[in-house]
């Protein structure tokens, strides 16, 4: 048999490893996304309600907890529009989750490497994961953006305001002919800061928390050991991701002037400030119950999905 024979003859992991792992992590992270996709919605009500830049008379704003919030768009919006903004979330996860997870895993085995006991220091861990996650929302950031910009036009209804996109494509061509490509990655700083923290909270925690399971407890490479995990992740990635998720919600949210500047802030760090100075420092972590509350079950759907895919389609574990 020639080489070339031969090649074709192995299975499609091992013949393109990336590109299935790829297709892998897109996969588990669509099933995650449409589980648990209300409570990112909520989330982002919550992280804009009493939104200090935008007060005008100074007036108290009425603040909503996140099972009133969550109940107060299924009864004033109707219950399918929990889901108001899924399919550029999909696509987003589609993008994201899948750079992000084949960047982390070649930085760990070929670039910053394991050592000799298979094992990944966490300070390696810490950098791959920031990266990866970097790396991976500024290829997706459009679509972050679009997905922020609808789960707002229901709100926008029941003001009296006029919608601004008819569905995910006429939202795409709108904001590229308002801002061009730059309009596109509105937001991006913040969106990718956010996302490195989350990864360092997420990917980070996930491999260390596995690895250490493994090598100092009876524990085998099984969904017990997957679901500890995931679920340590889960907590870690919140507490590190909210506060730079409500400046990206904020800055993707605000209304922009025909060349894309943003109206109510001039970066991530003026948004910051703003929000402290107008709100206190708790208001960083406006929506950080939904955002736990999705995080965790968004983790446990995401990595026993995935290492589950992996098993089937004959890829060793992560």
């Amino acid at each position: 048999m020639s080489p070339a024979e031969e090649e074709r003859s192995l299975p499609l992991p091992e013949r393109w490893p990336r590109a299935s792992k790829f297709a892998l992590s897109a996969c588990a992270a669509a099933v995650a996304e449409l589980v648990t996709f209300p409570l990112d919605l909520t989330k982002t009500r919550l992280q804009v309600q009493g939104e200090a830049a935008v007060r005008r008379d100074g007036a108290a704003v009425p603040y909503r907890g996140m099972l009133r919030t969550a109940a107060g768009i299924a009864q004033e919006e109707g219950v399918r529009k929990l889901w108001q903004g899924a399919t550029p979330a999909v696509y987003r996860h589609i993008v994201y989750t899948g750079v992000r997870m084949v960047t982390y895993e070649h930085l760990r085995d070929s670039v910053l490497g394991r050592v000799e006991d298979e094992s990944f220091p966490l300070w390696k861990s810490v950098v791959g994961g920031m990266s990866a996650g970097a790396i991976g929302q500024f290829f997706a950031s459009p679509t972050d953006l679009v997905k922020v910009q609808m789960q707002m036009e229901g709100k926008r209804k029941l003001e009296g305001k006029p919608l601004r996109f008819r569905g995910v494509h006429h939202a795409f061509l709108k904001i590229l002919s308002e801002g061009g490509v730059r309009g596109l990655w509105a937001g991006w700083v913040p969106n990718v800061q956010r996302a490195a923290l989350v990864n360092m909270g997420d990917l980070t925690t996930y491999d260390s928390v596995k690895h250490f399971l493994l090598l100092n407890t009876t524990l085998v490479d099984n969904s017990v050991t997957h679901g500890v995990s995931s679920a340590c992740s889960g907590l870690v990635a919140a507490v590190l991701g909210t506060p730079a998720d409500v400046v990206k919600t904020r800055i993707m949210n605000q209304p922009r002037d025909k060349q894309g500047r943003g109206l109510l802030y001039k970066s991530s760090m003026n948004c910051l400030i703003q929000t402290v100075r107008g709100e206190g420092f708790l208001s960083l972590y406006k929506g950080f119950t939904p955002t736990w509350m999705r995080m965790a079950p968004w983790s446990l759907v995401f990595w026993l999905t995935y290492e589950q895919i992996r098993r089937i389609c004959g890829v060793t574990s992560f």
